[in-house]
């Protein structure tokens, strides 16, 4: 049930208060644009479906828990396989890792899906793999991880990008790869933010008078042991905290670096 309309709310910057009617009129003319969006975006998918691929070597070997590898064995007999490109930091400690790609590796921890559609999935990362071994224990990973160190593009080469590959018989190819924003997707919690009255609480966000003016972009990737979102010394990518032992720390173990 709802009530009849009143005085505005204390909230900052919230939404007026309307009966269900006109707030059902006003949510049916957004679903007209959503659903031009979701044209679109089918539109796109369909775009990416007619790329034109590139061909490269499958038997260049990278390394995982068994040692060194052919990156054909990465498809796990299956025709398709996504790759996430996790950045690293060598010598860092486990909260000095990247928390942006912590975010993607994080939303991908179960591949079950995309197996049941024939897709294979993992991770590969820069790290020298004595190092990602101990971050992926940590993390507690249960994808497949490989180290790309000193394997060139498309499979090595640039870290923090989605990327594609198609393989027939002995031969494999590229297909498609993005990164920056075209790796939201995967992050299922940017989606439901989005559909909330405040949104991801960013200051790049277009947003009502009197909302909060938000934090720097992706600020909500780090926090401290209270959980208050923080780049300060002691912050640690978010899912790290629910890790057994994930303790407060006095630096980032980056010489300084953030996102």
């Amino acid at each position: 049930m709802t009530t009849t309309p009143s005085s505005p709310t204390t909230l900052p910057g919230a939404p007026p208060v309307v009966d269900l009617a006109t707030w059902q009129a006003a949510r049916d003319e957004l679903l007209v644009r959503e659903k031009a969006h979701t044209r679109e975006g089918d539109a796109l998918a369909a775009a990416r479906r007619r790329l034109p691929m590139v061909e490269l070597d499958g038997t260049v070997e990278v390394v995982g828990p068994d040692g060194p590898v052919p990156f054909l064995d990465l498809f796990q007999g299956r025709d398709e396989l996504v790759v996430y490109k996790h950045m690293w930091f060598d010598g860092a400690p486990h909260q000095g890792q990247c928390e942006g790609c912590t975010t993607t590796a994080w939303h991908l921890k179960d591949a079950v899906y995309l197996n049941a559609r024939g897709v294979s999935f993992a991770v590969l990362t820069t790290g020298p793999w004595d190092e990602v071994a101990s971050y992926v224990e940590f993390m507690g990973y249960t994808q497949p991880w490989y180290s790309v160190r000193g394997v060139e593009e498309p499979v090595g080469g640039n870290m923090g990008f989605i990327t594609c590959f198609l393989h027939d018989g002995v031969r494999v190819f590229l297909t498609y790869s993005t990164t920056g924003r075209g790796n939201e997707p995967v992050n299922g919690s940017m989606s439901l933010l989005d559909m909330t009255p405040y949104g991801r609480g960013e200051t790049w966000e277009d947003k009502p008078e009197d909302r909060p003016e938000g934090r720097p972009a992706c600020w909500s990737w780090r926090s401290d042991a209270e959980g208050n979102a923080t780049w300060g010394p002691t912050s640690r990518p978010v899912p790290q905290w629910t890790r057994p032992g994930a303790t407060p720390v006095e630096s980032l173990g980056r010489n300084g670096h953030h996102h």
